[in-house]
């Protein structure tokens, strides 16, 4: 079956009123809306568009998106007045996927040469964030790092673009981003060199995320996704899409149900 999650999470605070709204740190009401589509492609975020109507996209402060082309095109023409922030969770699964591309390679190229297997068993410490390693791992990295492997080299590359998220100015981190892009750039690691092009094509937008600090959270929009592929894996042979559809509305918006399945007579 394809895909049928969503295929746009727009927060927005037009709708104060409502009991259940959260409330972030400015004390606006956010609510997260999300298209469900068979498909992920323009057509699906089109006709979430046009289902949402005129007045509550005007209504929009925030969308948050990932990187995929389609996606920014269709925003920014039928929501550009709203503040469009690209979702740090997908640069962050570039990078480790830039990093486990590297670690593979690498693998593959010490076995044909016949040296010694250094990264037996390090993929996952590796993707770790630096705190989250145990000294065990800190060790064996520190280790590692002697023999001036490429993925080690590419791992320190990451944990040196983790402060990036702690700025609290657009205009520093934008300043900051230059410098760890042009940095990667001088590398040879040509999958984190990828990253880095990315970054700088979508810079604006990767800067909108310290503008709308404090007004909004994209963990909001990284657990609709996790129950999203959650529901989908559970729905797993439901004949029609219509099915997955409903399952997905009663999870991801709360739907009320009855107490009992069945009404007995």
């Amino acid at each position: 079956m394809a895909r049928a999650y969503r295929a746009a999470s727009c927060p927005l605070t037009s709708w104060k009123n409502r009991k259940a709204a959260p409330e972030n740190r400015s004390g606006l009401s956010v609510f997260v809306s999300w298209s469900i589509g068979p498909e992920r492609r323009v057509k699906t975020l089109l006709r979430f568009f046009r289902w949402f109507g005129h007045e509550h996209t005007q209504a929009l402060r925030f969308v948050c998106s990932d990187m995929w082309k389609p996606y920014l095109k269709v925003v920014a023409k039928k929501a550009g007045h709203a503040l469009h922030i690209l979702d740090r969770f997908h640069i962050a699964m570039h990078m480790s996927e830039a990093i486990e591309a590297v670690r593979r390679a690498e693998v593959h190229d010490l076995r044909r040469q016949g040296r010694q297997p250094l990264l037996t068993k390090t993929r996952w410490w590796l993707l770790k964030r630096r705190d989250h390693r145990t000294p065990e791992e800190r060790g064996r990295l520190r280790t590692l790092v002697r023999h001036n492997l490429k993925a080690v080299r590419t791992t320190l590359l990451r944990e040196d673009f983790e402060p990036f998220w702690a700025y609290r100015s657009a205009a520093w981190a934008g300043t900051f981003l230059d410098r760890w892009c042009a940095q990667v750039m001088r590398t040879r690691l040509d999958p984190i060199k990828e990253v880095a092009q990315m970054l700088r094509r979508h810079r604006p937008l990767i800067l909108n995320w310290f503008r709308a600090r404090g007004q909004m959270s994209a963990g909001a929009v990284e657990s609709l996704n996790n129950n999203a592929k959650l529901t989908t894996r559970k729905a797993y042979g439901f004949r029609s899409y219509r099915c997955v559809e409903i399952a997905l509305y009663h999870t991801l918006a709360d739907l009320p149900e009855p107490e009992v399945t069945h009404r007995f007579c």
